[in-house]
């Protein structure tokens, strides 16, 4: 479990010269803040908070958990439930050595926002003729009932807000881990814009 930004993509030659794509995932600092408990909130999950920022640029609920835990002021904070809270103490720092390369993992992150988008790049419908005369070209067409019921049935393809949904991209390999730096490559493509926040899941929630 750790939390980090996406830097962008890079790709890494095998010696019999095939290319393989990475991502690369800066995930460092991250910092135990809290621990929920069973006892206390009804289940268990550490609370981490990410990245380094100014204090008077951060929230006081936030600043107050920090200085609780005595690590530096956090960009971010997230939970991750486990059923294990021995492995780390509040205030210890979580480094990427945890992962290892050729581990499998499950990266969550928040696809790109493409604004208000039609049927065509939403749902890749096919559209209407595209000759002269057509009236039918890129419009969702007949969408409704007649008489009965009468109304849009809910669920319905149509034009809308699209992206910005969270994604989650499940079983990807560790194929670098730099703890110098505190990045991780991964192979493949993950969710999100470079310098989107992203969220590294072991497998089990450990």
């Amino acid at each position: 479990m750790l939390i980090g930004r996406k830097i962008g993509m890079t790709k890494k030659f095998k010696e019999t010269g095939e290319d393989i794509p990475i991502t690369v995932i800066k995930a460092s600092p991250v910092f135990v803040l809290d621990k929920r408990t069973e006892e206390k909130d009804g289940y268990k999950a550490y609370v981490l908070g990410f990245g380094k920022k100014k204090e008077k640029r951060v929230k006081k609920p936030i600043l107050g958990l920090c200085k609780k835990a005595g690590v530096p002021p956090v960009e971010i904070i997230q939970e991750f439930r486990t059923d294990d809270l021995s492995k780390f103490e509040i205030g210890s720092e979580i480094s990427v050595s945890i992962l290892k390369e050729g581990e499998i993992v499950d990266v969550l992150g928040r696809s790109k926002g493409r604004g208000f988008q039609g049927v065509v790049k939403r749902w890749g419908f096919a559209g209407g003729p595209a000759s002269h005369g057509s009236r039918l070209h890129r419009a969702p067409g007949s969408v409704g009932a007649g008489t009965y019921p009468g109304r849009v049935i809910k669920g319905k393809k149509l034009p809308g807000r699209m992206g910005s949904d969270r994604v989650t991209v499940k079983n990807l390999e560790v194929v670098e881990v730099n703890e110098e730096n505190g990045l991780v490559g991964v192979k493949g493509g993950i969710p999100g814009a470079r310098g989107s926040i992203i969220l590294i899941k072991k497998k089990g929630n450990q």
